[in-house]
């Protein structure tokens, strides 16, 4: 795992170990070799690209191995970051809920209310039913006071509380505020999942994208390797560690919880399975959602391959869970990071935060800034 020493005009480079080849690691790793240092890349999988990993399947259709991943941000200097590595194609993710067998637009706008309810409301007349049923809630600390507050409660059990449930394994009233925050209602018709001013998907992948981030002569990249098997070798500066926190530091105050989600793949014999990327179940069924990656992708197939998603708390962790005595548990396991000298924490898994792949993104580069400018 050691890395051949190297020297610069103004001194010896220096040796990097950056453990996860995902979005934080990449970014990591090629930011500081581009400045100068020798970087050791490790992950345990067999691939590059953490949970963002795309591949073609036995048909011949590119898929996310591990669930549909889109592109979205606001930060103009993200977007440019990536554009280096890859070119885009547009793309605006919708998505639809089922709810008594008929597929409603989601995120909830006029539309979902005029074809729930049989009415023909205005946007004025969408906010004000929305104003008529809400239940107020002050102070606003959990899911379910963000929605009641909002929609009030039909469209709440109908839309929120059985996904919430399957997807976390906890009601809404037991999970942060901020997690559905995340999701907007609206009194137009927008129908798109994102409203990003900057919206698409790597041309050829995210793995190519990840490829072309890695090509660098100051990256070595090994596969198969478990940081847990080889903390115990020396010869690095710093090592930049992304991931899951309280595997670390051993699970000194008990694990952090996260969850997990188990995918089923399958490929169909027809051009098209559903009308857009994806499909809610709310209320039906063990899995959540499904997902068509030929909408996502733009590729053209006479078949199509699909996934469903069904939650579990048992696997790989996915999903820091948030709630008030998780962000308690992780704050034990911040001040030890903290007190850790020679690393630095990043990502999603390592800061135990619900990140989107932007936010995970500027937080790489954030923490490749520090490291040179040190």
């Amino acid at each position: 795992m050691s890395i051949a020493s190297g020297k610069t005009a103004s001194g010896p480079k220096r040796r990097i170990c950056v453990v996860g080849a995902g979005f934080a690691g990449c970014v990591v790793a090629r930011e500081l070799a581009d400045a100068g240092c020798w970087v050791s890349l490790i992950d345990r999988r067999l691939h590059i690209g953490g949970n963002a990993y795309d591949e073609t399947d036995a048909q011949g259709v590119l898929i996310h191995t591990y669930g549909p991943h889109i592109f979205h941000t606001n930060a103009e200097r993200i977007s440019l970051y990536l554009s280096r590595f890859t070119q885009w194609r547009p793309y605006e993710h919708r998505v639809q809920a089922v709810v008594g067998g008929t597929n409603y637009p989601f995120p909830i706008n006029r539309d979902t209310v005029n074809r729930l309810y049989g009415w023909d409301l205005d946007e004025a007349g969408v906010a004000a039913f929305f104003e008529r049923v809400r239940e107020p809630r002050d102070p606003v600390r959990s899911s379910e006071d963000v929605v009641l507050n909002s929609v009030g409660r039909d469209l709440y059990e109908k839309f929120f509380l059985n996904y919430t449930r399957k997807q976390w394994g906890l009601p809404p009233s037991e999970l942060k505020a901020g997690v559905a925050a995340r999701v907007p209602v609206r009194t137009n018709t927008d129908d798109r999942y994102f409203t990003d001013s900057f919206q698409a998907m790597p041309l050829h992948g995210y793995t190519r994208m990840f490829e072309s981030m890695l090509d660098h002569p100051g990256i070595t990249l090994q596969l198969g390797v478990d940081y847990a098997d080889a903390r115990g070798e020396r010869g690095f500066d710093h090592i930049v560690y992304t991931g899951p926190i309280d595997s670390y530091f051993d699970r000194r105050f008990g694990p952090l919880p996260y969850r997990s989600l188990r995918f089923e793949h399958v490929h169909l014999p027809q051009e098209r399975f559903q009308p857009v990327g994806t499909v809610n179940y709310p209320n039906d069924h063990e899995f959540t959602r499904i997902t068509e990656f030929k909408h996502l992708t733009g590729q053209v197939h006479a078949g199509t391959s699909i996934v469903r998603e069904y939650p579990h708390a048992e696997g790989e962790p996915y999903y820091p869970i948030p709630s008030d005595d998780n962000d308690a548990l992780y704050e034990r396991y911040r001040e030890l990071a903290e007190a850790e000298t020679g690393v630095t924490f990043v990502g999603r898994l390592a800061q135990y935060r619900y990140l989107n792949m932007d936010q995970v993104v500027g937080s790489a580069l954030a923490a490749a800034k520090s490291l040179i400018e040190r």
